[in-house]
């Protein structure tokens, strides 16, 4: 039976982890409103705790936890900012986190996870391998599996996102987020409607990794595409749950080219004056590609992190 989410699950997600998560800014440049056509706020989720919207999920996920199930620890996989953001949420709690790692990962995300002291186990750079390797770890240890994006209070912490954002600027016409495995769009879908009952829903997604659009273009999940994108953060298939999602609250799916996504990094950190990764950087390349779809309206976009790796910035020669 598939996880279920509503908005009062994202409220106390909310009043969960406020001793631990940031506040973060909501940041807007006129210069990209008159570039996109519309009225841009940015939500700078890379100003987030291990520098991404992952900390809340993990968060949320950690402090759920029983006394009991806690001291037994926490296991997951991840391309780098939900390993990060598990790692440091068990340090909070004082907890053991165990963490799956495909190999290639980003060097940067990986020493961040290491610095808030979680066990490294490499795998093959698949989502079977990731999956199969942490639950023999689970299995183990008897630590407790956080799924990046397939559970539940991943999806309703990341929710919480949306929550503050809305709270903050009161009214949005459309909101965008980045998808990879689903978690971030899912929760946002659910507590932007909640909030915004006439709200639409976005997802920017790459072309090289577009399971999220063809599946809701077959009606069904498609899980056989070999991810071949710049944003390594949205590289994992989506999840049941997290496409069910999807068609639950007409989230619309928008691929977007890797050298459409860079030159939107690129905007951002000359306009906004913040450091985002390709995987955050993706929702401008979005709204600038589709621009129909944004044309005079108030648009919410969140930018999911900030884990770049400096000495090999891909505008360098």
């Amino acid at each position: 039976m598939l996880p279920s989410v509503v908005y009062a699950d994202i409220e106390r997600a909310a009043t969960r982890i406020a001793p631990y998560a940031q506040r973060t800014p909501v940041l807007h440049a006129s210069s990209l409103d008159e570039l996109a056509g519309c009225r841009l706020l940015f939500k700078c989720e890379n100003l987030q705790r291990v520098g991404a919207f992952k900390f809340r999920g993990a968060c949320n996920a950690v402090w759920s936890l029983s006394d009991e199930a806690a001291a037994r620890g926490v296991v997951t996989h991840s391309s780098g900012n939900h390993g990060a953001a598990l790692a440091l949420a068990a340090k909070t709690r004082g907890i053991a986190a165990h963490v799956v790692v495909p190999q290639g990962a980003v060097a940067a995300k990986l020493t961040g996870i290491a610095a808030y002291g979680a066990a490294l186990h490499t795998c093959a750079p698949t989502l079977a391998a990731r999956d199969e390797m942490a639950a023999q770890i689970a299995r183990e240890t008897g630590a407790t599996l956080v799924h990046p994006f397939t559970d539940a209070r991943v999806i309703a912490g990341q929710g919480t996102a949306a929550r503050e954002f809305i709270e903050e600027v009161r009214t949005l016409d459309v909101l965008i987020a980045p998808i990879g495995g689903g978690g971030l769009i899912g929760g946002s879908a659910i507590a932007a409607q909640a909030l915004l009952p006439d709200i639409r829903l976005f997802a920017a997604e790459p072309e090289g990794a577009a399971d999220a659009y063809e599946s809701l273009q077959r009606g069904q999940r498609v899980t056989d595409i070999e991810p071949d994108t710049v944003c390594d953060g949205l590289r994992a298939t989506v999840g049941e749950v997290n496409f069910r999602l999807l068609q639950e609250y007409a989230v619309e799916v928008l691929p977007v080219s890797d050298a459409e996504t860079l030159a939107a990094m690129r905007l951002i950190w000359e306009r906004l004056k913040i450091i985002v990764e390709p995987s955050s950087s993706i929702v401008l390349a979005a709204i600038l590609r589709y621009r129909e779809h944004f044309a005079g309206l108030r648009v919410g976009a969140i930018l999911s992190g900030g884990n770049v790796d400096l000495g090999n910035l891909p505008w360098h020669e």
